[in-house]
């Protein structure tokens, strides 16, 4: 996984290097704002990169190591759930990965692609900030990051279903 700034006081001085992966500047620049420079005072400051195509992104991680991506999983043509997936498929050492959803719904997918943690599109600029700390911390203490597409309801289900009435699920999806 992603070597951020851990024991090692050297290691600590060096920036997080960040990706922010969105087809819209406006989105881009939200994330960029939302972050700032720190995004919690034990962390070392961040140093972002923005891309605005897959490929591109992805011939940047070729070249160099990369902490931590935020992307939008409502990218076109390539969305960051399905960036997320091939990053964590592909690369040796991939970043960790916060997608941005504009649905809760979506968490599942989320969990698919990989990622390590979601936060809600529209940017919100408080929790942004607040759960790219929170996956930087669990990196540094070496705890499994992703997410866990168990705690996620079965697709399928609308929140005028509850979780456990089995409405339009197939029986091996019910817990």
């Amino acid at each position: 996984m992603s070597t951020v700034a851990g024991s090692d006081p050297a290691r600590d001085e060096q920036p997080v290097k960040v990706i922010v992966y969105s087809d819209d500047r406006t989105v881009r620049a939200a994330v960029r704002l939302a972050l700032g420079r720190k995004v919690a005072s034990d962390l070392p400051p961040l140093e972002v990169t923005e891309f605005a195509t897959q490929p591109a992104l992805m011939a940047a991680v070729d070249r160099e190591h990369f902490d931590l991506a935020v992307m939008d999983a409502e990218a076109v043509p390539a969305g960051g759930m399905g960036v997320a997936h091939q990053l964590k498929d592909e690369v040796a050492d991939p970043p960790a990965v916060v997608l941005l959803v504009a649905r809760t719904a979506d968490a599942w997918l989320a969990a698919w692609s990989n990622a390590e943690a979601i936060s809600p599109y529209p940017v919100d600029p408080v929790r942004l900030p607040q759960t790219v700390a929170e996956v930087l911390h669990r990196i540094r203490e070496g705890r499994a990051t992703q997410l866990s597409p168990e705690v996620f309801p079965a697709p399928g289900q609308s929140s005028r279903h509850g979780a456990d009435d089995g409405h339009d699920v197939p029986q091996e999806m019910i817990r």
